[in-house]
């Protein structure tokens, strides 16, 4: 119940929608209690029409509803008396006709309302589980699947809107429908009626045995969803390596595996679900034949209290009360499917934020001395084992450092620190003296460049990919960016030029035309700090040389952090670092640490860097 009503809450606000839907419902309501009501006169009309010629009396007014049932009859007999029986069979025609028309007008003028509550509601559900996406930490992603957090995106929003939202006209207005019909069976015949609610118990307690079960089953099926997805997010952004392993029997069959025990739970959910159906049908229509039963013979004991049209009425509206309170069984099955999609979403939406914004933060737009590493220790959530230990080291401003070491050193967890994609377990980073965690994360990483290992690119233009973040940015200025990044050329040899699509993740570019891309990106943001995470290292050696001619044009009086394998591209470092097993173990530059015929001499043997 509660996540249900948290469901409700993304409809807000709700005093624009409400009033007016519950007018209209009431109006339904009416309307079809009328429709159904009209029934009577008019089978009286058509087998007792001898029935109504006494009642020309105009009732006294009062506020009920046997004043407007006299009232009708008043008119009837008038019509018949002076038109005769074929005119007030006409009479009662259309009104039932009016009738009809005004229930499904009113009907149709709040589904209409309830459309912009659901749009709305899913609208906003959508919005906020992006939002969340968007500010997670970088490890949450690497703890999580890739297909949950997208099955979650888009099936289980789907669910929540098929199953939970299309229900809101069930129930809010069906629960009118059941109380104005109710009442109106109780109006004709209380004892009759008792008998009825009596049977009712029982239909909702075989149907809640269901419905219970459908919850655990949409459990699991929603969970195998997540896996698939992941299967089919791996091989398409792994299909090179798998055709180059020849591995398609193994990932078809592996997702075949999966994909059938997806069916299994489905088949099993589905079949519950529409247990639902004709087993509420089955049971309306044994209380419909006991009611029948029970009904004829007090009509025939002369018990009942109701001429046989009315009779025919009574039973009219007890199928108007079985036919929402089937819709609301089904509703309640839905909504409880549905409520596994809705905890799904709100499991990511409750997650912590692990990277957390100090209410006191202050704004920083400029660097100006230095940024220190001072007793830094780190470990990846979950894991025992330290990443970074004990780091301690100084980056003056304007000067160039580089990162080298074996792979797994923990050069590229101690770049990442800096921009608080992660937040250091111990000791602090300070950038001019201050915690870069007082610092506002948005004003902070705004001091930063980044070009990663892999170029992540986006399926858009050319220009958008270079201009990604920033807004009015002349078209001069990106030219000039790509110019230094070496990927003018290649980019005006493109069909559109600048306004080409690169494609999804740039799969129509090359490796190298992708890295270049990537530096140009952070050519054309001008940070004070560059982070380049072995940013030349999908070129080839022409481009490289070009590049690296840029990038070094780029870094003079900048502050620049360098991750590379190559010599070439840390020779002229003012200071490198040297790190094995998450340690700095030597620190100096290109000359002085050759001296040393320490690990970075042998690394330079060995001309690998990680």
């Amino acid at each position: 119940m509660k996540s249900f009503l948290r469901v409700l809450t993304y409809g807000k606000p709700f005093g624009k929608y409400w009033p007016s839907y519950l007018v209209l419902s009431v109006l339904s309501v009416l309307f079809g209690i009328a429709n159904y009501a009209l029934i009577a006169p008019l089978l009286t009309v058509l087998f007792e029409p001898d029935t109504l010629s006494g009642e020309l009396i105009r009732p006294e007014y009062s506020f009920s509803v046997s004043y407007v049932t006299d009232l009708f009859r008043f008119h009837l007999g008038q019509i018949k008396a002076q038109e005769g029986n074929l005119m007030a069979l006409v009479y009662i025609s259309v009104s039932l006709l009016a009738a009809s028309l005004l229930a499904n007008i009113t009907h149709y003028l709040s589904q209409r309302i309830l459309v912009s509550v659901r749009t709305r509601l899913m609208k906003n559900i959508r919005n906020d589980l992006f939002q969340k996406i968007s500010r997670m930490h970088i490890g949450y992603f690497h703890e999580q699947r890739k297909g949950d957090i997208l099955s979650s995106m888009s099936n289980d929003v789907n669910e929540v809107q098929n199953s939970v939202a299309s229900s809101f006209h069930i129930i809010f207005r069906d629960p009118l429908l059941i109380l104005g019909f109710l009442s109106m069976l109780f109006y004709m015949s209380p004892k009759l009626t008792l008998v009825t609610l009596l049977t009712l118990p029982v239909s909702a307690l075989l149907i809640g045995r269901i419905t219970r079960a459908l919850r655990s089953g949409a459990e699991v099926s929603q969970g195998l969803l997540g896996k698939l997805l992941s299967h089919f997010e791996e091989a398409i952004s792994g299909i090179r390596i798998i055709k180059a392993f020849n591995a398609q029997r193994y990932v078809r069959d592996r997702f075949g595996s999966i994909n059938n025990q997806h069916r299994q739970a489905t088949k099993r959910l589905y079949n519950r679900q529409e247990l639902a159906s004709p087993l509420s049908e089955f049971l309306g229509i044994v209380i419909a034949a006991a009611i029948l039963f029970y009904g004829g013979w007090l009509q025939f004991r002369g018990e009942l209290g109701m001429s046989w049209p009315a009779f025919v009425v009574y039973i009219g509206f007890y199928w108007r009360v079985l036919e929402p309170a089937k819709s609301i069984t089904r509703a309640y099955a839905m909504i409880r499917k549905g409520m596994v999609s809705a905890n799904r979403i709100f499991s990511i939406l409750d997650v912590p934020l692990e990277i957390k914004k100090d209410p006191q933060a202050f704004p920083v737009n400029e660097f100006r001395e230095s940024v220190q590493y001072r007793n830094v220790s780190f470990r990846y959530k979950g894991s025992d084992t330290y990443v970074l230990r004990d780091i301690n080291l100084t980056i003056p401003k304007g000067k160039i450092i580089a990162l080298v070491g074996p792979s797994g050193a923990g050069k590229t967890t101690m770049v990442d620190l800096l921009p608080r994609f992660y937040d250091v377990m111990e000791g602090e980073i300070l950038l001019d003296g201050i915690d870069i965690r007082k610092y506002k994360p948005g004003d902070l990483i705004g001091l930063m460049g980044i070009v990663t290992q892999e170029a992540i690119l986006f399926n858009d233009t050319v220009a958008n990919n270079i201009t990604f973040g920033l807004e009015n940015v002349p078209r001069a200025e990106v030219e000039r960016a790509a110019r230094i990044a070496n990927a003018h050329d290649f980019i005006m040899e493109m069909e559109d030029g600048y306004e080409t699509n690169i494609g999804d993740r740039g799969e129509k570019l090359s490796g190298g035309q992708r890295q270049r891309l990537a530096i140009a990106r952070a050519v054309l943001k001008n940070p004070p700090i560059l982070i380049l995470d072995e940013a030349t290292s999908a070129l080839d050696s022409e481009s490289e040389k070009m590049v690296q001619d840029a990038l070094t044009r780029l870094m003079q009086n900048r502050t620049s952090v360098i991750i590379a394998h190559r010599l070439s591209t840390i020779r002229d470092a003012d200071q490198i670092v040297v790190m094995n097993k998450g340690r700095i173990v030597e620190q100096g530059t290109h000359s002085q640490l050759l001296s040393c015929h320490g690990m970075y001499k042998h690394l330079c043997d060995l001309q690998v860097f990680g």
